[in-house]
């Protein structure tokens, strides 16, 4: 099943963290997405899959038409998306997104958490190969739908790996052909319900469960703040050491 496996389960124990902030995540996400595409979910494929999102998230409706509307906004001054890297305690390397209109706050929040747990911020760029930047794509089982036929398919779009789960097929490719995947999806008629960007590392670090404890609260702090929008790490999945 390999690292996109390993990556989900332990996703799946641990969502974005609790509901409140999910919302605000996708908030950011659907008004970056409309500056970028405009607010018609018919013209812009970005919004498109972040409403389908939201609404597997159960996100209110209203708090869709406010992050469109944020956008077209007079008084809204644009997110900034801006990437952190550097390492944890332990040499555990850590990759942050985040989506800010203050970026001069949000380094300064992001050195301090490094600081303060004994790791310690990187040059941009300088972690990025530890890292594949990849999309996922959940959509919904077609009846008497043939896996191996599908996979085969979706190679020539970028797909890398597709796995069942219940009743949903999640398929994993390179961050770069997030659009062709999509348009294929759609195309050929199946239901997206949601997508997401990740970064799985190329290889990942063990660590005792005393480092994991430090880690976890380093990584707690980081997401905590309202401009991250994603933490990723090389710190080796609990499921995996137990394997």
């Amino acid at each position: 099943m390999g690292r996109a496996f390993e990556y989900r389960k332990a996703r799946k124990m641990k969502r974005w963290g609790n509901m409140a902030r999910v919302f605000t995540k996708l908030g950011k996400e659907i008004t970056i997405a409309v500056k970028a595409g405009g607010p018609e979910p018919e013209t812009n494929p970005r919004l498109r899959v972040l409403m389908q999102t939201a609404k597997k998230e159960n996100m209110p409706k209203e708090n869709v038409e406010r992050a469109i509307k944020k956008a077209s906004s007079k008084d809204f001054s644009d997110y900034k998306e801006m990437y952190y890297e550097g390492y944890g305690p332990f040499g555990i390397a850590i990759f942050v997104e985040t989506a800010t209109d203050n970026t001069t706050r949000t380094v300064a929040n992001v050195r301090s958490y490094f600081n303060k747990f004994g790791g310690s911020l990187g040059t941009s760029g300088s972690l990025e190969f530890l890292f594949d930047h990849k999309c996922i794509f959940h959509i919904v089982k077609k009846e008497g739908m043939d896996l191996e036929e599908l996979e085969l398919e979706l190679i020539d779009y970028g797909v890398d790996e597709l796995e069942e789960d219940e009743n949903e097929i999640i398929l994993y490719g390179a961050f770069s052909a997030n659009a062709q995947i999509q348009s294929y999806l759609e195309e050929a008629g199946y239901e997206i319900t949601s997508a997401e960007f990740v970064r799985l590392p190329n290889d990942t670090k063990p660590v005792t469960p005393e480092q994991r404890e430090t880690l976890a609260k380093l990584i707690d702090k980081l997401e905590e703040d309202e401009d991250v929008q994603n933490v990723f790490t090389n710190m080796q999945e609990e499921e995996e050491e137990e394997a």
